[in-house]
Order: C-alpha cells, then sequence, then structure tokens
C-alpha cells in the first residue's frame, strides 16, 4: 500500500487525513481515536496509531463536543490536594471517570472561596458535563456558585446541602464508633481534636464524640479547636496534653491532625499508647506509616468516589436531590493500646 504524503506543515492535520494515509475510512480512526464504539482489528489499529503519530494529528475536542453534545470531561474542585484525603479522592474519581470513558480535570481552590469560584466558572466555560465539589462553604453560600445549571455533586459532606446532590461518609456513626472503641479501653476522659466550624453548628464527628462518651455515663470531655492540618493538630495536642489536667485518650478528626498530635505527645515526654490512647478519622495511607500505626475510622474513598461520578452523570433537569452516605469501618492499628495483628471491623453503631 503507497501512503499518500504528509500534508504540508501549514495544513491542520485532519481525521481524513489520518484515514486517508492509513488507508482505512474516516469512521475506523474515529473508533480508534475514541475508544468505540465499534472493535477495529489490531493491525489496523495500529496502522492508525502509526498514522496519528506521522502526521502529528491531535482529536479536536470542541468539534468532537459540538457533534456529540458532550465533552466527555468532568470538573474536580478540591480545597487541598496536599491532604492525603482529597487526593485519594481525586485519584479514586479519575479512575471511576475513566471506567465510563470520561476524562476530569482537577483543579485545588486551597481553601479560598475568591478562588474556588474562578475555578468553578472557568469549569463552566470549559463545558464540562459536571462537577465534583469539595467545598467548604457550608448552606446556602454553595448556591452562591456560578454552576450555571451543570449537573454537580458535592463530595465529602456529611449533611445534606439544600438543592445539590451530595456524596459524603456516615461520619457521626464513625466519630461514635471510634470513640466508643476508646471507651472499651477504659478511658473515661476522652478528648475531641477538631477544626473550628461556623458559629453555632455542631459537626457530625464531634455529635458522634459527644454521643458515644455520654451513652457511656461520662462526662464531656475536653474539646481543641485548631487548623484541619498537621501544625493544628500539633498545637491542639500541645494544649491539651500540656495542661495540668490532661486526658487519656482523644479521637481526632482528620488523620493530618493526628500526625501533629503524635508528635507533640513525643515532644511532651507521652508515650502512645501507654499514657495516650488515639482514634484518627479518615484512614489514609498516611495513616498506616506512623509510629505507632494509627487506629483509624477509615473512610471509603473508593465507594465515596464511584458514587459521586456515578451521581454527576446520572442528574437530569428532572431529577430530585439525593444525600448518599456510606460507612466507614473501624482499622485497628496500635495507638488504640489494642495488641495483636491490625484487623478490621465492619461495626456500625446504632446511635439512637
Amino acid at each position: 500500500m503507497t501512503h499518500s504524503a504528509v500534508p504540508p506543515a501549514r495544513h491542520a492535520v485532519t481525521r481524513d487525513d489520518v484515514a486517508r494515509y492509513a488507508g482505512v475510512s474516516s469512521a475506523v480512526v474515529s473508533y480508534v481515536v475514541n475508544g468505540g464504539p465499534r472493535p477495529v482489528a489490531a493491525s489496523t489499529a495500529l496502522r492508525v496509531r502509526q498514522a496519528i503519530k506521522v502526521l502529528g494529528y491531535r482529536p479536536n475536542a470542541s468539534a468532537r463536543a459540538l457533534r456529540t453534545g458532550t465533552t466527555r470531561l468532568l470538573g474536580l474542585v478540591v480545597p487541598e490536594i496536599g491532604n492525603p484525603l482529597f487526593a485519594e479522592l481525586a485519584v479514586a474519581i479519575e479512575e471511576s471517570a475513566a471506567q465510563r470513558g470520561y476524562d476530569v480535570m482537577l483543579t485545588n481552590s486551597e481553601g479560598d472561596p475568591d478562588r474556588e469560584r474562578r475555578q468553578v466558572s472557568n469549569l463552566v466555560a470549559r463545558q464540562v458535563d459536571g462537577v465534583i465539589l469539595t467545598t467548604m462553604r457550608t448552606g446556602s453560600d454553595v448556591a452562591l456558585l456560578p454552576l450555571d445549571g451543570v449537573p454537580t455533586v458535592l463530595l465529602n459532606r456529611f449533611d445534606a446541602v439544600p438543592g445539590f446532590d451530595t456524596v459524603g461518609v456516615e461520619a457521626e456513626a464513625g466519630a461514635f464508633l471510634g470513640t466508643a472503641h476508646l471507651i472499651e479501653h477504659g478511658h473515661e476522659r476522652i478528648a475531641l481534636v477538631i477544626g473550628g466550624g461556623p458559629a453555632g453548628h455542631i459537626e457530625a464527628r464531634e455529635r458522634g464524640w459527644t454521643a458515644a462518651t455520654r451513652r457511656a455515663g461520662l462526662d464531656d470531655g475536653p474539646i481543641a479547636r485548631d487548623d484541619f492540618s498537621r501544625a493544628g493538630g500539633h498545637r491542639a495536642a500541645l494544649r491539651l496534653f500540656g495542661s495540668p489536667h490532661p486526658p487519656s485518650a482523644a479521637f481526632v478528626s482528620s488523620d493530618m491532625q493526628a500526625v501533629g498530635v503524635l508528635r507533640a505527645l513525643d515532644e511532651l515526654g507521652l508515650r502512645v499508647p501507654q499514657d495516650v490512647a488515639l482514634v484518627s478519622f479518615d484512614g489514609t495511607q498516611e495513616s498506616e506509616y506512623t509510629l505507632p500505626r494509627l487506629t483509624v475510622v477509615k473512610q471509603p474513598v473508593q465507594e465515596m468516589a464511584a458514587a459521586a461520578v456515578e451521581r454527576v452523570l446520572a442528574i437530569g433537569a428532572d431529577s430530585s436531590n439525593e444525600h448518599s452516605l456510606h460507612a466507614p469501618r473501624l482499622v485497628i492499628g496500635g495507638s488504640c493500646g489494642c495488641l495483636g495483628p491490625a484487623a478490621s471491623s465492619e461495626v456500625r453503631p446504632a446511635l439512637g
């Protein structure tokens, strides 16, 4: 077979050019580029890919979107990509979207509302087919974002948000589970390390911690509020455990905070779990490499990501909003005082 000449450099290479060069139809080129909908023989697909490489062909996503009515692109906004939880969610969302033939455009807002607003506006302008948003905004503030009717799912939400589809974890039940485990070890004064929230709002993890201690007939333990960061956990622990009457255990609302807590306890000369027992919330890979390994209430990241992608692709003009919560599980490490090899438990406590 004789290939046609390579188009001049000034000519924008088209799908028809690739088809002529490879000696196939334009439809076959489309099947190879888009992975279907019809199968292509391996030898033919190889010839098409070689033609694409030689000619420097780049599929026109905008033209394809006009033809098909879809960009096959989802937007993802996270508040802090350096947080292991959001990093793991981002990877899981990308994998789940890819299984459905979608790509993901990731943006990092750094928790800045103005930056987040610009990023949402930019994603909408790029005609994404949906937005998955992990936002620090609360309540009606979310509705102020310029989403312009684009299907949107709020991810990592513990409570429902009117007007939006949401996916999250049963954080109250998870905090109850983690705190109850510390109570089972005989601790009677259990602190809570958590971030600061809006005035008058009691967050789900705090509700679960309170419910567990009160169910056991214990007095409410001390609360240390600081940033959801390693530095925040470090500062909170120095205040808690450097006090004249420190607690003997703490439920920590994120792995990042727990890493800071571990460092503070070491600086104070306190041993974990001999002097202070810890249970953390999140269960990211970071928690598996602390010393001792953290006992965690693990969020089902893969399950949540798949649910968010599935839902954002299913939202229609007449869809009713859904609030989807997924069950965490307790994964035993060494920080709580348990002995023996690490194990996991699927116990979901009743809060009623």
